[in-house]
């Protein structure tokens, strides 16, 4: 088998793997009371899923926005190839299917009691609790980089309002200008996002404002595809970016938003457009339940994403500790989908059945070229989420234009069919 055979066979799959090793047989009504907190990617699916998996289940899904806009394809706005509409979603259709949605902030969790406390001062009983919160930033960790300092030098890395002032500010910079972006130190959301980032914000400069820059800090020695990434800058986009490593001096240290100036350990740079992307941990919803042990993410176990701290909750996505898995869109609806059967055979007095996963991550360099990886997951005898040897892989190198299009419209197709699936 080709290694392009293999990644076809793995693509073909992603619809059905993550589910295919985990539904159980049919059972009497499980009835229980199970609150999801976070609207995206994990809690999303999950509060879907569980409706599938436990008929009896009364789900409840709390979010604090009317709406969830997807940090997946935010870097098609940046770009320039969709409106942040498109990445803008509604939660009727899990309304339409029988979850009840409460728009609201969670204030607290007390385990011991199993509630859930509202910033609307109501508060939600549970028998089991799904945490899909995502990230925080770590603010302070480059000094002069706090939550003021975002708004002039965004982040962009929580898709929304930050997603929009970043278009603006592009959009208003003089042709000729340098964009710098500043990606943070393992572990974080989305590890390819930074470089497709600059990909896109490449494609809407090449078309727009052709005598800028972009200059990369990079606090990594390499990142995520980065043969893939650097063999499509030059193609597409030669002279544009500038990549600089740790050991180059690429390290931010100190920001200075007023000025418009990156200071790197050695160096300084004079930036048209900033985005600092702040090193990050588990969402802080998830302390007042004390679930990361004092560490930045939660421990799991890896087969039923129920904490190895606090029993009765379960956390998903960007807050957890997956094994092999990385922190992305497509792993937290592979995950949410084992939780979901995990938690009605637990609330049937019945074993979890054994897991698989998935995972394929795209990421567009233009609108008609994108490059991808995938991979298979299993859990292993020691109860950690491992790799399937030879399964999935990356894009080859050299690969033909034709290829780099037909990624492209798989992209494009893998976010109509997920987000329709958790949303619709």
């Amino acid at each position: 088998m080709t290694a392009n055979t293999s990644r076809r066979d793995v693509l073909k799959l992603a619809g059905a793997v993550a589910v295919m090793g985990v539904i159980p047989r049919a059972r009497a009504q499980a009835l229980g009371r199970i609150v999801v907190v976070g609207g995206g990617f994990g809690g999303a699916t999950c509060a879907r899923y569980l409706l599938r998996a436990g008929p009896g289940l009364d789900v409840t899904l709390v979010e604090q926005n009317a709406r969830s806009v997807t940090c997946p394809f935010s870097n098609t706005v940046l770009g320039g190839i969709n409106g942040i509409d498109f990445i803008t979603h509604g939660f009727d259709g899990l309304r339409r299917h029988g979850v009840n949605v409460v728009q609201d902030r969670v204030v607290g969790i007390d385990p011991d009691a199993r509630t859930v406390r509202l910033g609307g001062g109501n508060a939600l009983q549970y028998d089991r609790l799904v945490l899909s919160p995502g990230i925080d930033f770590k603010w302070g960790a480059i000094e002069g980089y706090d939550e003021t300092a975002a708004q002039i030098m965004p982040h962009a890395w929580k898709a929304g309002s930050q997603t929009a002032l970043l278009r603006r500010q592009l959009e208003a910079m003089e042709d000729g200008g340098v964009v710098v972006i500043a990606p943070p130190a393992n572990p974080f959301r989305c590890p390819p996002g930074p470089y497709e980032r600059a990909s896109l914000i490449a494609y809407y400069l090449k078309n727009q404002k052709p005598r800028s820059k972009i200059l990369i800090l990079d606090s990594k020695d390499g990142f995520s595809k980065q043969g893939l990434f650097t063999e499509g800058w030059n193609q597409l986009y030669p002279g544009m970016i500038e990549w600089v490593g740790i050991s180059d001096g690429g390290n931010v240290a100190r920001v200075d938003p007023g000025a418009m100036i990156v200071h790197t350990d050695f160096d300084e740079h004079k930036a048209a457009v900033a985005n600092i992307i702040p090193s990050q941990r588990s969402n802080r919803v998830v302390d007042s339940a004390g679930l990361t042990g004092g560490g930045d993410w939660c421990s799991i176990h890896q087969a039923t994403f129920e904490s190895t701290v606090v029993p009765g909750i379960h956390v998903l996505g960007d807050a957890s500790v997956a094994g092999a898995m990385p922190k992305s869109g497509f792993s937290a609806n592979s995950q949410a989908k084992v939780c979901a059967y995990a938690i009605a055979a637990l609330q049937s007095d019945e074993a979890p059945p054994s897991p698989s996963f998935i995972n394929t991550c795209y990421s567009l360099m233009s609108a008609d070229y994108a490059i991808s990886v995938a991979a298979v997951y299993r859990l292993s005898d020691e109860g950690t989420i491992v790799n399937v040897e030879g399964s999935g892989g990356l894009s080859p190198i050299g690969a033909s234009a034709e290829f780099r299009s037909l990624e492209a419209e798989f992209a494009n197709g893998w976010y109509a069919s997920i987000t329709s699936e958790m949303y619709g």
